[in-house]
């Protein structure tokens, strides 16, 4: 594998979106929980690419030629809740509802909505205030090797030259093994909550894990 670092174009578009699905439920592809790939990475993606993309990095196989992988940024977080929630309300909402309205999802779809609309606010832990956030995903077969780490540490010296205070992370964990990867690079743990979304599917429970790293700040 062959496997380079560069900001994010608008021609990964389609990729980033493919990835975000391929790796949306515990690592692996959306369809176990949610079968629509199009609102999925709408809620995932879409305010990275199309409102900070110069936030993003991806991952490119150059032997493949394709994207393998990607790190979305948000450097912006005074503006974010707002722009979030206009794209929310103005964009997936209205899809979701014509989608729901005419027998677009099946029972095990509309089992993710009803998480996503009931119980997904109090089942996510709380993050820090003033911060910037990143979201990040790899397809699995390019998990194990240097790009990864070289893909984060790219992006905390993007973060920290941007003059955010401090930038945290959310992510999906069953034990301690996802963490360590992080605070490997001075995150720490911020907060954790147990998520009921996946629990149909897996015996063991799953968390949602908060995870922040603070920035030293000049003068």
């Amino acid at each position: 594998m062959n496997c380079t670092i560069r900001p994010y174009r608008p021609a990964d578009r389609a990729a980033v979106r493919h990835i975000c699905a391929e790796t949306g439920c515990m690592g692996g592809p959306i369809e176990r929980v949610f079968d629509d790939r199009d609102v999925f990475a709408d809620f995932f993606t879409r305010y990275y690419t199309d409102y900070e993309p110069q936030s993003a990095l991806v991952i490119e196989d150059r032997d493949a030629q394709r994207v393998v992988g990607y790190l979305l940024g948000c450097f912006r977080y005074r503006s974010y809740p707002w722009r979030m929630q206009w794209l929310l309300w103005t964009r997936i909402v209205p899809k979701v509802v014509w989608r729901f309205l005419t027998g677009r999802y099946d029972r095990k779809s509309r089992r993710f909505l009803y998480w996503t609309i009931f119980r997904s606010i109090r089942e996510t832990p709380p993050a820090p205030k003033h911060a910037g956030h990143f979201h990040f995903n790899v397809l699995p077969e390019y998990r194990v090797g240097v790009a990864t780490r070289r893909l984060t540490q790219q992006f905390f010296r993007m973060a920290q030259a941007s003059g955010v205070p401090r930038i945290y992370g959310q992510i999906q964990t069953r034990d301690d093994r996802r963490t360590a990867f992080y605070k490997r690079y001075g995150f720490s743990e911020f907060s954790r909550r147990r998520i009921t979304k996946f629990a149909h599917l897996e015996a063991a429970p799953i968390y949602v894990t908060t995870l922040v790293r603070e920035f030293a700040r000049n003068g």
